[in-house]
């Protein structure tokens, strides 16, 4: 897309959307569309983030079963929580429709599959919980999860038809045209430094330009810094890698994936892998890297594809690339407004390009003036986690400890039985 202008000047809006991310941008285009006078204020280019540095699976639901979510939250909160989850593929892929966004989407399904015999049954209660509710679901067996992915590494699971792939950041972009479309004002390189309220009013400032709004739309999850602090302790910033092979000859092709789900897997440290538009696998998983992942930050996806498919050993990665995703203390995303006119969503624990879309959406319902109660979603209060500042350590320890025993079992279930065992 064209290049975007820095705000340099004072400048007036009716909502003012902090992050250009999936939830930004949704909440922009929804904004203007219903007719405000948007602003959407970009700390770096479009894209830069998590949300254009993702592995492109849009997936239903959340982390939780509906059956959980009821049980947590009651029977209205928790039917709130299932159906704006479990409806928020068809957001992804309506946008995608009504503004011609070309990205490469497709719908074929989700699947989720076991790494253990132990692990089958939750993924059959929780495809029957989602069936039992209007989803598309069906169970499948060890036999069917080879013939859907080409490898033998799992025990079986479950498909869900609602979700699908993109092209992560093709996708933004087209939510940043769209927006632009509806009339949404986007400035990058423009982050906010500072805000302060003055009478009904929010007042933002960049390092050349500031905006005043009577409405403020916070989007930066995983990136949120301290202009809004107490926001940022409600999260837990946790780096995921991804890694494309070079294109795959069609022999493979015809075998990998050969009807174009996604996949996640059911290991602590859980693999998710799809093929593209190119024919590429792309495999990701959590790491631990710098700005940019180097070769060295990406050994373990080189043995996850090599675990997987031993056939691709000789297939080079030609690409990485990460991003950071917010995670929350109960797994569940946030829709927050701690004051008058001043709006947050945040916190989607790997399942952000749908729900992500889904809470931009959200936002931009209440900054039309609709009320918390009609929003079908709770609005919670702001609750920093404790200790947070040594949440980054703890979450780097606990990614190592797990990816061990993660690795210790795959090795126990390869070795074969001694003589007399």
């Amino acid at each position: 897309m064209a290049a975007l202008p820095r705000l340099s000047s004072e400048t007036r809006a009716e909502v003012v959307v902090v992050g250009a991310g999936y939830t930004g941008l949704s909440a922009a285009l929804h904004a203007a569309s219903g007719g405000r006078d948007v602003v959407v204020l970009e700390a770096a280019e479009i894209g830069a983030g998590g949300s254009g540095l993702n592995g492109g699976q849009v997936i239903a639901g959340l982390k939780h079963d509906p059956d959980t979510l009821e049980s947590l939250y009651g029977e209205r909160v928790g039917a709130q929580l299932i159906a704006c989850s479990g409806t928020a593929p068809d957001l992804v892929f309506d946008l995608i429709r009504r503004y011609s966004i070309k990205c490469d989407a497709v719908r074929a399904g989700w699947i989720q599959l076991a790494v253990s015999e132990r692990q089958v049954g939750p993924l059959e209660r929780r495809a029957a919980q989602w069936r039992s509710r209007g989803a598309d679901t069906a169970v499948l067996s060890d036999r069917d999860a080879a013939r859907l992915t080409g490898t033998a590494r799992y025990c079986g699971g479950w498909i869900d038809r609602r979700g699908g792939t993109v092209q992560p950041l093709a996708y933004l972009r087209g939510l940043a045209r769209a927006a632009q479309e509806c009339g949404a004002r986007l400035f990058t390189s423009s982050a906010a430094r500072r805000f302060s309220r003055a009478g009904d009013e929010w007042r933002l400032e960049t390092e050349q330009g500031a905006v005043t709004a009577k409405t403020v739309i916070v989007a930066t999850d995983a990136y949120t810094d301290r202009t809004f602090n107490a926001l940022r302790r409600t999260v837990v910033a946790v780096p995921s890698i991804q890694v494309a092979t070079a294109p795959l000859p069609a022999s493979l092709r015809a075998r990998i994936l050969p009807e174009g789900q996604s996949v996640s897997d059911t290991q602590r440290i859980l693999r998710y892998f799809r093929l593209d538009a190119s024919g590429r696998l792309v495999l990701g998983t959590r790491g631990s890297y710098g700005d940019v992942p180097v070769p060295v930050h990406t050994r373990a996806h080189e043995r996850a594809v090599c675990d997987l498919y031993p056939e691709l050993a000789g297939v080079p990665l030609e690409y990485r690339w990460g991003g950071f995703v917010a995670m929350t203390r109960d797994g569940i995303p946030h829709l927050h407004e701690p004051a008058p006119g001043l709006l947050a969503g945040l916190g989607y624990n790997g399942r952000g390009v749908a729900m992500a879309t889904a809470m931009g959406r959200l936002l931009a319902r209440r900054a039309l003036g609709e009320t918390s109660a009609s929003l079908d979603f709770p609005v919670t209060p702001v609750q920093p986690i404790r200790l947070h500042a040594l949440s980054r350590v703890g979450a780097r320890a606990t990614i190592q400890y797990l990816q061990a025993r993660d690795a210790l079992e795959r090795g126990l279930r390869r070795a074969p039985a001694r003589v007399g065992a």
